[in-house]
């Protein structure tokens, strides 16, 4: 292989699709790479090759990232159980799946030469970044982010570059950048960066309030330390149960949200996003651990979880706090172990049912309705709980007028 040969990671979008051509004309053999991580049908897929094709790449792979973005991510986030800033559930995280799977790809053709159509604006360039550098000596080309230094408008100049070559250009890639993979679908671009309205358009899997089915929508997952194995009965692999769930909720308009947050450069993002059978999956699974771990257990780990989120969000894949954290998570689901009934009537999903044999249940005792103790302990406990409390109020009272 020459020197020139170089490996793309590939979506079909806007940016991925202005990538062939701009570095064929700057004498590149371009090798696409799709990692698959499940957000596209058989059509899409064969769209994606074909489009490649069309735009003159040299070869072109479509790997399965199914399992892999299950056990490399929807795992361990759904023991965290936390959203990056208390919402979004981290729908970007197949980029790092994506990088693995492109420099695999630049092993088999003997080249270092990795390109990716991030932009110096996101947050996607320094996943992409850090993730390479994690995994090997290897040489970075970003041709967004250099088309950036000469041109404001940068989709205005990628759909103009990709015509004026005789290229067509998707209508709603004119207006959005779109991402779907198993996790979920993010928008934006248009209005949405504008801070307006979303207009009729900006829809992807969920279903508008119109649409909702009647009935209530009830469904069954069964967890095992605190991986969802099975769904409505059926056991399966995890991926494939994220994937049913997705299709499930979405009719129900489960899981859509309008986010903005702190990007890792300093910018404020704006987006929408759709994860239905991710968002599902938290809920049961939250529903489940809040009622076998301890109470310490569930107060510590939210921080433990929040500082993994932060990690993950911000390009620190491959860090090794990551796996320390992971070790932590693990350990904390070794009882997390029971079968959930979620419902949705629609737009919200509440897991109303929870069964396992871990519930930590007193036998004498239920909250709010029975207990196996008597007055005087109640008031002892009360009087030594709140005794700093009261202290304080006795010595300092007064002091305040």
């Amino acid at each position: 292989m020459s020197q020139k040969d170089i490996v793309l990671a590939f979506s079909g979008g806007l940016d991925t699709s202005f990538c062939i051509p701009y570095l064929r004309e700057r004498g590149y053999t371009v090798h696409t790479v799709f990692a698959d991580t499940g957000g596209v049908d058989a059509e899409e897929r064969a769209y994606i090759e074909a489009r490649a094709t069309e735009l003159g790449a040299a070869s072109h792979v479509t790997v399965d990232g199914g399992p892999a973005i299950w056990s490399g991510f929807v795992k361990p986030f759904v023991w965290a159980g936390e959203g990056y800033q208390g919402q979004y559930p981290l729908l970007v995280s197949d980029r790092y799946l994506i990088v693995e799977a492109a420099l695999k790809r630049c092993d088999e053709l003997g080249t270092t030469l990795i390109a990716h159509g991030c932009t110096g604006m996101g947050n996607d360039q320094v996943r992409f970044d850090l993730a390479v550098k994690a995994l090997g000596d290897y040489t970075i080309v970003a041709p967004i982010r250099e088309i950036q230094r000469e041109h404001k408008e940068v989709r205005a100049y990628e759909q103009k570059y990709l015509e004026d070559r005789g290229f067509s250009v998707r209508a709603k890639q004119k207006s959005y950048t779109i991402n779907e993979n198993l996790l979920g679908l993010t928008m934006s671009g248009g209005e949405i960066d504008r801070w307006e309205i979303p207009g009729p358009g900006a829809r992807g899997w969920c279903a508008p309030r119109s649409e909702w089915p009647a009935q209530a929508l009830h469904v069954e997952i069964v967890f095992e330390q605190g991986e969802a194995v099975a769904l409505n009965g059926e056991r399966m692999a995890g991926h494939a149960i994220l994937a049913r769930l997705n299709t499930l909720f979405a009719s129900y308009g489960v899981g859509r949200g309008l986010y903005t947050g702190d990007t890792t450069i300093g910018l404020k993002g704006r987006i929408i996003y759709e994860a239905p059978g991710l968002v599902s999956l938290l809920a049961a699974h939250r529903a489940l651990e809040e009622a076998v771990l301890s109470r310490p257990q569930n107060r510590f780990k939210p921080e433990i979880a929040r500082r993994w989120v932060e990690l993950v969000y911000e390009g620190f894949y491959h860090d090794p706090l990551k796996a320390d954290l992971e070790a932590f998570l693990a350990s904390s689901q070794r009882c997390v172990n029971g079968t959930v009934v979620l419902e949705s009537v629609g737009g919200t999903v509440n897991a109303v049912a929870v069964r396992s044999p871990h519930i930590l249940n007193a036998k004498g005792a239920t909250y709010a309705q029975s207990a196996d103790w008597g007055v005087a302990e109640a008031e002892g406990f009360i009087r030594l709980y709140g005794m700093s409390s009261t202290l304080w109020a006795e010595v300092n009272r007064g002091q305040g007028d």
